[in-house]
């Protein structure tokens, strides 16, 4: 029996992924949290095979969670459930050490058939992106050739500063002084070429929805 945990910010997605597996047959929810700080706490203290986590989580984002779990808890699979396009995060959340990435958009049975195979030790992406990468071909054209340029760290930091983090709390994040914040702040607008954090979180927006 696979042991999951859930972790979703929203309670009605939370909930019917709660009932989903519930007829399972070989998977067992063992618990559901609303935030990342949580959901370390409960990986802490109970056996748990795999993370099914939304990628912005309140208090601990997903790419913070995965950096913690591979230091802390290396035997915890985890798997990124989020809204936000594949071609843009996906990449980064396997190189940040997630074992998967599911878009909320797909079917039960796809998530079902994710579980098992990251349980079963492969890499869990949509038919669509593993045919791009074997294949060589550019990601998303606009938006892979925009987040191409940065590293796991700036795709972090930068998706921070999209949801309205300020440089204290993106620091606290990720365990990191404001100075660094900082840093990677001008190393973002100078790789994406502009001069302002509006324009840095806009673009970025705009990038998502390509």
């Amino acid at each position: 029996m696979i042991k999951l945990l859930i972790a979703e910010n929203h309670p009605i997605t939370r909930k019917g992924l709660e009932v989903l597996f519930s007829a399972s047959p070989n998977i067992k929810v063992v618990g559901s949290v609303e935030d990342g700080e949580a959901a370390m706490d409960f990986i802490k203290k109970n056996p748990v095979d795999i993370l099914l986590t939304e990628a912005d989580l309140p208090k601990l984002n997903g790419l913070t969670i995965l950096r913690h779990l591979k230091n802390e808890h290396p035997d915890v699979k985890t798997i990124i459930f989020s809204g936000q396009p594949e071609e843009v995060y996906a990449i980064n959340a396997i190189k940040a050490g997630a074992s998967g990435y599911v878009s909320k958009t797909v079917n039960v049975i796809t998530i079902s058939e994710a579980i098992t195979k990251v349980h079963d030790g492969g890499i869990y992406l949509s038919n669509e992106l593993t045919q791009q990468l074997a294949f060589g071909n550019r990601i998303g054209r606009s938006t892979g050739s925009f987040y191409k340029k940065l590293s796991t760290r700036e795709a972090e930091v930068l998706k921070l500063l999209t949801i309205g983090r300020k440089n204290k709390e993106i620091s606290r994040e990720l365990d990191i002084n404001e100075k660094t914040v900082s840093t990677y702040k001008a190393r973002l607008m100078r790789k994406l070429k502009v001069t302002n954090l509006v324009d840095l979180v806009n673009q970025a927006k705009l990038a998502d929805q390509l």
